[in-house]
C-alpha cells in the first residue's frame, strides 16, 4: 500500500478555459486520505496525522466499499441544511466525504494513470448509491469560467480545475490542479487577543509565517466565533505570554505596547475569510470560519493568487 501523500493545488485568479480541463466544487473541510486494508481502515491529513477514530462513520462507511485494499483521496466536511460545507458544520451529524481520486485498488497503484482514468474507476467502485457518508464528487468538463461564476452565485468556496490527462503528482502543488476563490480564505496562527466591552472574547491577533520563520501580523478577526468563543477564551487564557510572538517590523506602530492585548503561544489555528490583503500585508473585512485542528502552526503561510499557499 502507497502512502498518503496528497496533490495540492496552486492558487490562481482564473479558471482554465477548454475541454482539457475538468471543475469541482472546493468544499470546505479537512483533506482527508481514506487507506483500506483487508478490512483496517485509517483515516489520514495531509500531513499523515491519524484521524481514525475522530470519525467512526467514515471508518464503517469505508468498510462497505467492494476492495480488498485501496486508497481513496478526498475532502471531510460538515453539510449545511442548504446542501453547502462548512468547517463550522463538522461537528454535527451531518458529515460527508467527498472522494475526488482514487490512488490504489487491489493492488494495483493507479498514480500513473490519467485523471480522467482515476475518477471512471473510482466511480465504478463507489458504485450508483456510496456507502453513507461517502459521495462521489462530480466534475463539469469546459467552461471554466462560467462554472466558476456559477459557483460564486451559490455561495460557495470556489472551485479546483485539474488537468484531465495528468498523473498524480504525489506529495507536489503544481500547475495541473488549480484553485479559484470566490472569496479569499485560508488558514492564520492565533498570536492574541482582545476582550470585548462585556468582558467575553473581543478579537484575535492572526498572523502567518514567512521564509525565514518569523510570525508576521496580519491583521484582527472580531467577527463570526460566537459559538466558539467561550471554549476559546479558556484555552487561549491557559497560553498566555508577556511578549508579542509577532514580528516587531510587521506590527502596527505602539501594537506591541497595546494594553488591551493579551498575547499568546502561536499554537492554535483558526480559519478565516475576507475581502484582500492591503498593501500593507493586512487582510480586510475578515470574518472567523472555524478552528484547524488538523493544521500545523509553522506551515501557515500568506497565501497569494497565481502562488503557491
Amino acid at each position: 500500500m502507497p502512502d498518503y501523500e496528497p496533490q495540492l493545488a496552486l492558487l490562481v485568479d482564473d479558471a482554465p478555459e477548454g475541454d482539457d480541463w475538468l471543475h469541482e466544487l472546493k468544499f470546505d473541510g479537512y483533506r482527508i486520505g481514506v487507506r483500506i486494508d483487508r478490512g483496517n481502515v485509517t483515516l489520514l491529513s495531509r500531513r499523515a496525522k491519524d484521524w481514525t477514530a475522530e470519525f467512526p462513520t467514515v471508518v464503517a462507511g469505508a468498510r462497505k466499499i467492494d476492495a480488498t485494499t485501496a486508497l481513496i483521496d478526498g475532502e471531510l466536511a460538515g453539510v449545511l441544511p442548504d446542501g453547502r460545507t462548512s468547517l463550522h458544520a463538522m461537528g454535527g451529524s451531518n458529515l460527508a466525504y467527498f472522494a475526488f481520486d482514487l490512488l490504489h485498488v487491489d493492488g494495483e497503484d493507479l498514480f500513473d494513470l490519467p485523471l480522467d482514468e482515476r475518477k471512471q474507476r473510482l466511480a465504478a467502485l463507489l458504485g450508483d448509491k456510496p456507502p453513507v457518508p461517502f459521495r462521489y464528487v462530480e466534475h463539469h468538463i469546459g467552461d471554466g469560467a462560467r462554472f466558476f461564476k456559477e459557483a460564486c452565485a451559490m455561495r460557495l468556496e470556489g472551485i479546483v480545475s485539474k488537468a484531465r490527462a495528468a498523473t498524480y503528482k504525489s506529495g507536489a502543488r503544481n500547475a495541473t490542479w488549480r484553485k479559484v476563490k470566490c472569496v479569499l480564505r485560508q488558514e492564520f496562527v492565533i498570536g492574541g487577543y482582545e476582550h470585548s466591552v462585556v468582558g467575553g472574547l473581543g478579537s484575535l491577533w492572526l498572523g502567518t509565517y514567512d521564509d525565514a520563520g518569523r510570525l508576521e501580523f496580519a491583521g484582527k478577526v472580531g467577527t463570526g466565533f460566537q459559538r466558539e468563543a467561550p471554549a476559546l477564551m479558556k484555552k487561549l487564557a491557559k497560553m498566555q505570554r508577556p511578549t508579542t510572538p509577532f514580528d516587531a517590523a510587521s506590527m502596527p506602530a505602539g501594537a506591541a505596547k497595546q494594553r488591551d492585548a493579551h498575547w499568546v503561544e502561536p499554537t492554535l489555528v483558526c480559519e478565516v475569510a475576507f475581502m484582500e490583503w492591503t498593501g500593507h500585508g493586512h487582510i480586510r473585512h475578515p470574518s472567523f470560519q472555524g478552528m484547524r485542528a488538523d493544521k500545523k502552526p509553522r506551515d501557515v503561510k500568506r497565501e497569494v493568487a497565481s502562488e503557491a499557499e
